[in-house]
Parts: C-alpha cells; sequence; structure tokens
C-alpha cells in the first residue's frame, strides 16, 4: 500500500435535501472534496439494509444494499419520479440529524411510485441481467421482506406461519404468488440501489478515489441470511439461536458487550470450503475497492453466550475458523484487499493470524496517549503495514475526547507529544500526528476534519438511540478545510498524485 490518507464518512451523513445522504449530487461533491485535497480513500459503513436500532452493523441481508440511499433526484432524471410527487412529505427538519422514522415513510412513498413507474415502462434488459446475476441472494431477500412486511415487521423467528417460518415449498410457493408485487419492489429497489451506486463508485475511481467499505463479522438473526441458509448457524431445534455473539466484561462494562447476532456453525461452513463466504466476499469485492472486516478477533476466537441470557457474563471463549478461512479465499480470489479491526483483547494468536493473512491493522490515537506508560498506539509505535486513525465510527470526535473523556494529565501528555502550536487546534493537533506517522494509510472521521465536538459523534457503543444519525451541514466543506488537508497531505508525502493532476 502506498503512502496515502482518506476520510471516514458515512453515507447517510451526506447533505441531502430528503432527510438522509443519498447517491445523489452531494456524493458527487464530496468526491471532488477528496480529490481536490489530495486525498486517496473514501471510507463509508457497510451499505446494508438497516435492522436493528438502524444500526449499520444490522442488516436483514449481507447481500441486499439499503434503499434509502438511492437518489430520488436521479429517479426524477428518469422520469420515474415528477416534482409533484413530492408534495406534502415530510422527510424531517433537522438538516443535521435523521430523522428515520420520517425518512421511511416518505421514502417508501416514493420508492413504490418509482417501481410503478419502472414497471409501466416494461422491465429492461439491464434489470433482467442484474436479476440474473444476484439470483443467489435476491430472490431470496425479497422473498423474505415481502413476507416480513406481510406480517408486519416480524422477524422469520417470530412469524405465526410455521409452513413459512420452515421455508416449506408449499409455503413459499402460496407467498410468492400472494405476494408477487412486493417481491417486485424489493427486486426493482436493489437493482435502483446498485445502479446508483455503481455509477457513483465509477465516478470515484476514474477520479482516482478508492472506496473503502466495512464488512460486520456477523449477520443478524432478523435476516434473509438466517433465515434461507440456518445450516451455517448454531441452532437448536426449532432453528432459533442457540448461542449468541458478544464480548465479555472488561473495564469499560462489567456486564460485557451483548450483541445478539447468530453464531456460525464454523465446522458446516468448513465441509463445502466455505463457499458461503466465497459469495459473501464476491460481494464486497464488488461494492468496494477495500473492505475493512469488523471484529477480526472472532475469526480467531469469539465470544459465545448462551441465548436467552440477558448479559455477557456467561459466556465462554470458543475458537474461531483461524487460517483456514482465509487461505480458502485467498485460493479462491488470489488477492484479498482488506483491512483487519484487530482492536480488543490482542493475543499472541491474533498476532499469528493478522501476520499469517497479511493484511494491514488498525491504530487509534485516541487510545495512545498515556500520560503514566507506554502505548502501542502512540504514533512512533505505528509499523509502516497499518492504518492509522484518529478515531472511528464507534469513538468519539477528537475535540469531544480531549474536552469530555480524558483528564488533564491526558491532555497535557498529549499537548507535548504532539507539540501542539498555540495557533493550532486539538483536531488538527491530533490528524497532523496522524499524517505524519509511519503508518502508510492515516484516516480521519469527516466530524474531526470539521472541528466538530461530542454532539456529531457517530456511535456510542452498548447504548441504544440517538446514534447513525449525524449529517453533515451542506457549507461545512470550506475552501479553508480543503486547503488545510491538502496542504497537510501534500507535507506528509500522502498526495494522490492523480489527484494532484486533476486539480
Amino acid at each position: 500500500m502506498k503512502r496515502s490518507s482518506g476520510i471516514l464518512m458515512p453515507i447517510f451523513s451526506l447533505p441531502s435535501s430528503y432527510g438522509i445522504g443519498d447517491f445523489g449530487s452531494a456524493a458527487y461533491e464530496f468526491v471532488d472534496f477528496l480529490v481536490a485535497s489530495g486525498q486517496t480513500y473514501w471510507q463509508i459503513l457497510p451499505l446494508g439494509t438497516l435492522s436493528f436500532g438502524e444500526s449499520p452493523y444490522q442488516s436483514y441481508s449481507a447481500f441486499a444494499g439499503n434503499p434509502y440511499f438511492i437518489s430520488l433526484d436521479y429517479l426524477v432524471e428518469e422520469g420515474l419520479l415528477e416534482w409533484s410527487d413530492f408534495e406534502g412529505l415530510d422527510f424531517g427538519d433537522d438538516q443535521e440529524v435523521v430523522d428515520y422514522s420520517k425518512v421511511y415513510a416518505s421514502h417508501d412513498v416514493l420508492l413504490r411510485k418509482a417501481v410503478q413507474a419502472f414497471e409501466a415502462k416494461g422491465f429492461s434488459d439491464d434489470y433482467d441481467a442484474f436479476v440474473l446475476k444476484h439470483k443467489g441472494w435476491l430472490l431470496d431477500f425479497a422473498d423474505y421482506m415481502a413476507i416480513k412486511g406481510h406480517f408486519n415487521g416480524l422477524s422469520w423467528l417470530d412469524w405465526p406461519d410455521e409452513t413459512i417460518r420452515q421455508r416449506s415449498s408449499v409455503a413459499i410457493s402460496y407467498y410468492r404468488q400472494s405476494l408477487a408485487q412486493e417481491l417486485t419492489y424489493h427486486q426493482v429497489t436493489q437493482y435502483f440501489f446498485f445502479k446508483q451506486w455503481q455509477a457513483l463508485k465509477s465516478y470515484a475511481n476514474v477520479h482516482g478515489i478508492q472506496i473503502i467499505g466495512d464488512m460486520p463479522i456477523y449477520v443478524s438473526s432478523d435476516s434473509s441470511d438466517m433465515w434461507c441458509s440456518p445450516q451455517y448457524f448454531k441452532t437448536d431445534s426449532l432453528g432459533r439461536p442457540s448461542v449468541v455473539a458478544g464480548y465479555p466484561p472488561d473495564a469499560f462494562s462489567d456486564t460485557g458487550q451483548l450483541w445478539g447476532n447468530p453464531i456460525y456453525d464454523w465446522e458446516t461452513m468448513a465441509a463445502d470450503d466455505y463457499d458461503w463466504w466465497k459469495n459473501r466476499m464476491g460481494m464486497l469485492f464488488e461494492l468496494y475497492d477495500l473492505v475493512r472486516i469488523d471484529h477480526f478477533l472472532g475469526f480467531n476466537a469469539f465470544w459465545e453466550i448462551p441465548a436467552g441470557d440477558e448479559t455477557a457474563r456467561n459466556g465462554r471463549w470458543v475458537k474461531g475458523p483461524g487460517y483456514d478461512l482465509f487461505e480458502s479465499l485467498k485460493e479462491h480470489f488470489r488477492r484479498l484487499p482488506i483491512i483487519a479491526e484487530d482492536l480488543g483483547l490482542i493475543t499472541e494468536e491474533v498476532k499469528a493470524l493478522l501476520s499469517l493473512t497479511g493484511f494491514p491493522g488498525m491504530k487509534i490515537l485516541q487510545f495512545a496517549y498515556n500520560p503514566n506508560g507506554d502505548s502501542d498506539y502512540l504514533p512512533h509505535h505505528c509499523q509502516e503495514h497499518s492504518v492509522v486513525y484518529t478515531g472511528t465510527h464507534d469513538h468519539n470526535t477528537i475535540k469531544g475526547w480531549y474536552h469530555d473523556e480524558v483528564d488533564e494529565a491526558t491532555r497535557a501528555f498529549f499537548n507535548q507529544y504532539s507539540n501542539r502550536r498555540a495557533d493550532e487546534t486539538v483536531s488538527q493537533a491530533m490528524i497532523r500526528q496522524a499524517w505524519s506517522a509511519p503508518s502508510s494509510l492515516a484516516m480521519t472521521p469527516m466530524q474531526d476534519l470539521l472541528e466538530l465536538g461530542g454532539e456529531a459523534r457517530t456511535n456510542s457503543p452498548g447504548t441504544l438511540g440517538g446514534n447513525w444519525q449525524w449529517r453533515m451541514r451542506p457549507d461545512a466543506i470550506t475552501p479553508e478545510v480543503c486547503y488545510w488537508l491538502s496542504d497537510l497531505t501534500q507535507l506528509y508525502r500522502r498526495t494522490n498524485q492523480k489527484c494532484q493532476t486533476e486539480k
């Protein structure tokens, strides 16, 4: 990996007139900003459908895309919507926060009208090719979402019809026939999503910008993946999860973290040479140029909690597939453009697995500045084969960290270590630390570049409500912000030469 840098900016955080960021003009303008400031990478969060708590890490499918990212403006340009269709719809009044309930209601009305118009024109060859290409997951996903809607949004685990819970062929045939219009809706909106995303990604790539996407290690129990492929998960006699994922009690939580995701049956997955994972990674490599695997530690060992427990205390460590999985993937794909999120309990086994895979790990500067001892995250300890972040979507902003989370001794050490200048903000000082570090790739969230406080934090792990909502104001990226980042990127030799040529 060449010496380079980039910005972490979720799609939902982009400005738009429709309550949530999308694949419209603001996304293309953000690419232009990355080009002008000499960046190489744009990191986004998972693009999947939103399930529990609006978290992009809890999705109804490991393969499907979030239809609320579809640009409504572009649907108007294609003649699938009229401006009169927007009258009376409420997308949410706050330009800085996503109001998901209003976004869901308003977008659903418009997307259904667009699908009806698309169907009335007659399905195109392009659409037919899309359905054929994605037949391995698309119809299962459409089935799941249509039936889920029929049962008022219930997870398949709670569907009152046992025959469709168990996926009997008679039941599937019945629901496909009775819910045919809903199946079409979900397939066509996926077509809209992938068509618009591939156009945006192509624009970014042509201009020298690579996309980093996140892969949650687990899937949701409320998903087409578990409903359609229960053999790949640890289940009881009724097909329900017998154990769930989480993280053990630690200094941050005496009850641990109860994520609730079903646990993979790794023996079954190994028996067919990880076919499900090859399909999943193949989709991700199509969506992104580089994939950041969330909770990489779980492939070495994972915390397994009995289903029904209310905390993570009674869990146990269980061995994961280790290098066997990645060896199979390497034989299949030859090249694995992956970043490993190796944060948490880093054992010698985890280090060995990371070394075997050859994936770069992550360094988080907010973990670094311990005034009473050394830290592997201090910039002078960052290896060249790593990715250094000021923070991630799960951390406070730099400004929020400095003023609200750490003590005076930590602030003093940070200022001394970073040689912070009198005219330099704390956010600028830490970004400078990241850009000057030995790591090949340096990343910072957009909120930190804009020097925002804790109110702009993306996610607070372990909390419900108020997460995944921050949106950037349309006028936030000023020429001064662009010039400052461009100068810093050139100073520390991270400039994307193609971007500079395009300026």
